[in-house]
């Protein structure tokens, strides 16, 4: 019990700047192959491994676009939290919604960070015209996070989950010709998030990390290069109002919905 006490410490801790995301053991693996990842919590594409914990999420799943879906199954405190048969030969899609959580700003400095790194614009005047408290507030967060695997010919296309804010990749990292860049395309609620900004994160395989900042067009699609060898990461983090509902029963004020996808271009 104390390793779940202590993961579920870690999750409900301070969210500001942390992502969230699915890291594959191995990106392309054989066509018989079994599928493991982690599941991680930290910063600059490096964190806290996170056990296989249902009382952690409401949805782990893994389909393909020949619509071939599975639930990723398991015992409490697997490590890595994700081991599985492939569903398919080809493109294999992973992806984890987490159970909603809440943090607390002591002071309205630490969450202007979080503003800032984010570009959300003038929350401090919203925030004031909503009368609410610069000290001692709460934010709520939930995470949608996917990756993509291939599994061997690695075909196949990445679709939709239908996450309430989700990267769909726009070209197959495994078998398309990136000469021309990487294209994401970004939904929240069903529709293209145009103008937004897109964190991403480069690894190299002597795990270093080089991090860009993009913007996705009118059609919510944001192109940026990739370079054979390295792993990518790709996060976006929405901040809206909670319902009234969530405000009730979390005390929070604000709610971000992080939004994160991983994959790798092979060499």
């Amino acid at each position: 019990m104390r390793i779940v006490a202590l993961v579920l410490a870690l999750l409900a801790g301070p969210a500001t700047a942390h992502e969230f995301w699915i890291e594959p053991l191995a990106y392309q693996v054989d066509a018989d192959g079994r599928l493991e990842a982690d599941l991680v919590n930290g910063q600059e594409f490096a964190g806290t491994k996170i056990p296989f914990l249902p009382r952690g999420f409401t949805n782990f799943l893994m389909y393909s676009d020949a619509k071939t879906a599975a639930q990723v199954t398991g015992r409490a405190g697997d490590f890595p939290a994700l081991q599985q048969d492939a569903i398919v030969e080809g493109l294999n899609i992973v992806a984890y919604q987490a159970r909603t959580s809440s943090i607390s700003y002591d002071n309205w400095e630490k969450f202007q960070a979080f503003v800032d790194h984010k570009d959300f614009g003038d929350v401090l005047s919203q925030h004031r015209a909503r009368e609410l408290p610069e000290e001692g507030f709460k934010e709520a967060y939930s995470r949608y996070s996917k990756t993509l695997i291939g599994v061997g010919n690695s075909e196949g296309s990445d679709t939709r989950a239908g996450l309430t804010t989700e990267f769909v990749a726009l070209n197959n990292p495994y078998t398309d010709d990136l000469s021309d860049g990487m294209q994401v395309q970004l939904f929240y609620l069903n529709e293209p998030r145009a103008d937004a900004q897109v964190e991403v994160f480069e690894k190299a395989a002597d795990l270093s990390v080089e991090i860009s900042l993009y913007r996705t067009d009118e059609n919510g699609i944001a192109t940026f290069p990739v370079k054979p060898g390295y792993s990518y990461m790709v996060d976006h983090v929405v901040l809206r109002e909670p319902s009234e509902r969530m405000a009730n029963t979390m005390g929070a004020v604000w709610e971000t919905l992080w939004a994160n996808l991983t994959f790798a271009v092979p060499q």
